[in-house]
């Protein structure tokens, strides 16, 4: 009986974090559609039969459209969206721009948006679960003095706002969502261990091993160091 691979969707996967998970998917036998503006000309990924990229905006709809095509014309599905993509910089709170609000939002905001539920649709159509992770970053819990980055903030403060949302939303229909960088994760154990995806390995800030949750209480957990089984959290 032949097991059909598993497609993973990578933003922002040209280079850095983004070109490191999806290059490890592949390393484990992944189907990978990476997507940045202009991935199909520069990027750090390795050549595998298995990788698709797709060129454009993560702020437009249209790219979304793209991406997920992309995935089920060549790979025949969505198994999982890991959301990388994002811009960030800082400056004191009263020099940032409208420019600049307009700018971080449409790439951090409506590039989750427009992935997301192009990818949680198919998912949905699928009928067999899937799991959504989103790169975020410990400073939307834990500011630091010396890094001015109030406004940016509003953006990846959302996307953990969202993520928790959308984990009970969508626990009923088998599909994770959960985030990586933030130390506050009690959230991203309320739902089963991902099907045979990494998800640890893309988030390594988050424990994405913990299987179960009831009342706080994480059931039975292999893995993270520093985590007690049965810790709330």
């Amino acid at each position: 009986m032949t097991t059909k691979q598993k497609t993973i969707i990578v933003t922002g996967a040209s280079q850095g974090i983004g070109a490191a998970v999806a290059n490890l998917f592949l390393d484990r036998g992944y189907n990978v559609v990476g997507n940045s503006r202009k991935i199909s000309q520069k990027n750090e990924l390795q050549r595998s039969d298995k990788l698709a990229l797709v060129d454009g905006d993560i702020g437009l709809a249209s790219t979304a459209g793209k991406i997920v095509g992309t995935a089920v014309e060549r790979f025949g599905s969505v198994d999982a969206l890991v959301n990388n993509a994002g811009i960030f910089f800082t400056k004191p709170f009263t020099e940032y721009t409208p420019e600049d609000f307009r700018a971080l939002s449409s790439t951090n905001l409506d590039g989750f948006i427009h992935t997301t539920q192009s990818a949680v649709t198919q998912m949905l159509s699928q009928k067999s679960g899937g799991s959504v992770v989103s790169i975020t970053t410990s400073i939307v819990d834990h500011p630091l003095a010396g890094v001015t980055a109030s406004v940016p903030m509003i953006t990846k403060g959302g996307i953990d706002a969202i993520s928790r949302s959308l984990a009970m939303e969508y626990a009923p229909q088998g599909i994770r969502v959960k985030r990586g960088g933030s130390r506050r994760r009690g959230y991203a154990d309320a739902q089963e261990q991902s099907q045979g995806v990494p998800s640890h390995a893309v988030a390594p800030r988050a424990c994405f091993e913990c299987q179960g949750y009831r009342g706080g209480r994480v059931l039975s957990h292999r893995g993270e160091p520093g985590h007690r089984r049965g810790a709330a959290r």
